[in-house]
């Protein structure tokens, strides 16, 4: 190894090791933060100065409030606007708006809003103090800007993005006007309930005047209802709309803006309300009507999003049976002042509503009787019999058809007469009971089962009203609406399953995005082999002799159901085909008595609106399950069917529910059969003895 010394090593470490080093090292270490710091300061002067000028000068978006909301049918075609009378705003300068009811909205809603640059730190924490003290929501949190920002610009949807745009959207509208301007245009674009978007409107449809003559009363009033106009409209709920102007005054009170008097008075002033209008306008008023309760109840679309959001709500309603509805109806419904009828179409598959008539005439009653409640009569009497198959009844049972006072609860009696006073007086079974409405078999049958249960069917099947479980609720005593009885019989069509009625398809907001779809639920309530039983059964009514016999001839290209329904105030046909349920009713709103042709009016609606509805639709029978038999019965005795029995009647019997005894009734006077069972001729003289003996129909 060398000696010698490494001079590059040496000559290093004294570099290294001097004062002079470390102060150049510190010195390259404060450069480069300075040049950090510069460059960071650089970025963020070139950041925020391209942010202002953006939020100062960027075009805002297109508002939505130049968007009104539609209704659409099925394939598309406009049903109603949802504005009043084309229009739903009425935009006023705010020059014309009382102060007080610039005070009022203020002090209620953004207490701070000429203190504040936008963003109400102090009122979100004040609203949310006084909410949690109250245990309601009372104040609101977002600055009027805010609120501005959501209903002219941000689209109906709940993300996390609407909220950045929302606070950007805010920005802007703070940088470009005063706070006058935007006062004026939130006065402008809040919604205000009943259609009405801006005080303008609000003025109009609440107090019937123009806004610049309101008074602190009506002023009050106003400001209170954007919160919750589904909760504080004085038209709908005076007592909750009068506890909102006290919370509104008092709020005015508080912020200096009136005198504790002068709320005192302003309370206690009588208002004067306009009459309240119907928003719609447009074809199936009554379904339209219906269809927009359901996306606000239903479908949780708030009413203000509703109202001028620009929303396209696509309903069920096909466009072509709702005008065979309506031509039905002004076809066979008597001209008969204070005549009114129900229509309620539904695909019994789906639940989809097809067509809807709530009235004679919306213009005149906007009343919707199909969600009211009427006696379905002998409507009601399939669900008796479901109950019934469900529970070991055949069709084979047999009673006589006379009248009868029936023994309940031990000692309760209940006297039982026909419609008409028509009785067979022979044993009849549950399939001749459904044709000619026998109310004697019904009640039967109802105390064979028991009330209670038949009440409990009823209500698996979607009937919501009060039904009690006396024997009367077999005759359909007890009122339902048209509604309720579709969902029912739509349990029949479509082999035991139960679908909700639904009027609305999906939700597409003013940017195409949906924001509500509709996918079918259905849940088996019902064995489908008492279904097809009954629905069986049911066809036999349109036949001769049946009570839908007369409107046959309308459905004779199709296999369908049914059953009538005739109190003395009532009409009703309730049907079926397979892929479609209609309910018809027909009777005076003050429960007048009908007449002879005003009770067929429902039949021939019913047969008329079918006919054409199904006209484009191949004929197809209801399904069969598995699990039947289908035997040859004798009707006179309920026992299988012998070679010498006059009649015969096919029918479905549950395997292990069948009659195995065949009929001994019938014996030596036997008449010849062919080869299908069916009977042949017979002389006069056998025909007028076995008519004297009663045996023969």
């Amino acid at each position: 190894m060398s000696d010698k010394p490494n001079l590059l090593e040496d000559t290093w470490s004294a570099t290294e090791s001097t004062p002079a080093a470390g102060y150049n090292r510190a010195r390259r270490k404060k450069i480069l933060l300075f040049r950090l710091g510069l460059y960071f300061a650089t970025v963020t002067f070139l950041s925020a100065f391209f942010f202002y000028l953006y939020v100062r000068f960027a075009p805002l978006p297109d508002s939505d409030l130049a968007t009104h909301s539609r209704i659409v049918s099925a394939d598309g075609t406009l049903l109603a606007d949802l504005t009043t009378n084309g229009e739903n705003r009425l935009k006023v300068s705010i020059s014309d708006i009382p102060i007080d009811l610039q005070n009022a909205t203020i002090a209620i809603e953004d207490a701070q809003f000429y203190q504040h640059g936008g963003f109400n730190l102090r009122g979100i924490a004040r609203a949310l103090y006084v909410d949690l003290k109250n245990g309601e929501v009372l104040e609101g949190g977002s600055s009027l800007t805010q609120q501005l920002a959501k209903v002219m610009y941000l689209p109906y949807d709940r993300t996390f993005s609407r909220k950045i745009r929302e606070v950007l959207l805010t920005m802007q509208l703070e940088a470009r006007y005063s706070k006058q301007e935007i006062l004026e245009q939130y006065l402008n674009a809040v919604y205000y309930g009943h259609g009405a978007n801006g005080v303008g409107s609000a003025a109009q449809i609440y107090f019937n005047k123009p806004v610049s003559e309101l008074n602190l009363a009506e002023c009050s009033m106003l400001a209170g209802i954007p919160r919750g106009p589904a909760i504080y409209s004085p038209l709908d709920d005076l007592n909750k709309a009068k506890e909102r102007q006290r919370q509104v005054l008092q709020a005015m009170v508080r912020n200096g803006y009136i005198t504790q008097e002068q709320a005192d008075a302003a309370y206690r002033q009588k208002l004067i309300f306009a009459e309240k209008k119907e928003v719609l306008n447009g074809a199936a008023p009554y379904f339209t009507r219906y269809a927009t309760w359901a996306a606000l109840n239903q479908n949780g679309v708030p009413e203000d999003e509703l109202y001028r959001s620009g929303l396209t709500l696509q309903t069920t309603l096909d466009v072509n049976m709702q005008k065979a509805a309506e031509a039905a109806i002004q076809k066979y419904l008597p001209a008969n002042p204070g005549l009114q009828v129900a229509l309620i179409a539904m695909d019994p598959q789906t639940g989809a509503i097809k067509a809807m008539v709530g009235g004679k005439d919306f213009n005149q009653s906007s009343y919707n009787r199909v969600l009211a409640k009427r006696q379905p009569g002998s409507s009601f009497k399939p669900l008796v019999y479901l109950t019934a198959l469900e529970n070991g009844v055949t069709p084979a049972k047999m009673v006589k058809s006379e009248p009868t006072t029936f023994t309940y609860d031990k000692d309760k009696t209940y006297p039982v007469k026909n419609f008409n006073d028509l009785y067979s007086y022979e044993n009849i079974g549950m399939r001749e009971a459904i044709k000619k409405s026998d109310n004697v078999y019904a009640v039967s049958t109802i105390l064979d089962v028991t009330p209670q249960k038949v009440v409990e069917t009823a209500k698996r099947l979607g009937i919501e009203s009060d039904l009690q479980p006396y024997p009367s609720l077999a005759l359909g005593v007890f009122p339902v609406s048209p509604l309720e009885l579709a969902r029912a019989y739509a349990v029949l069509a479509n082999g035991g399953r139960l679908v909700e009625p639904t009027a609305i398809q999906q939700v597409v907001n003013a940017y195409g995005r949906e924001i509500y779809h509709r996918d079918p639920q259905a849940q088996q309530v019902a064995d489908p082999r008492d279904v097809f039983i009954l629905t069986d059964m049911m066809k036999s009514i349109f036949e001769p002799g049946g009570t839908g016999a007369r409107v046959a001839r309308s459905v004779a290209n199709w296999v369908v159901a049914g059953k009538t329904g005739t109190t003395d105030t009532d009409a009703w046909m309730a049907g079926f085909s397979p892929n479609l349920v209609t309910i018809v009713w027909v009777g005076y709103d003050k429960d007048r008595l009908l007449n002879a042709q005003e009770s067929y009016a429902a039949a021939h609606i019913w047969g008329d609106f079918m006919k054409n509805a199904l006209a484009d639709t191949p004929a197809s029978d209801f399904s069969r399950p598995d699990g039947l038999l289908k035997l040859n019965i004798d009707p006179a005795t309920g026992m299988l069917a012998s070679k010498n029995c006059p009649r015969v009647q096919r029918e479905f019997f549950k395997i292990g529910t069948e009659p195995v005894q065949e009929c001994t009734e019938h014996r030596g006077d036997a008449l010849d059969r062919d080869k299908n069972n069916q009977p042949s001729g017979q002389s006069s003289v056998k025909k007028f003895w076995d008519w004297f003996r009663g045996g023969s129909h």
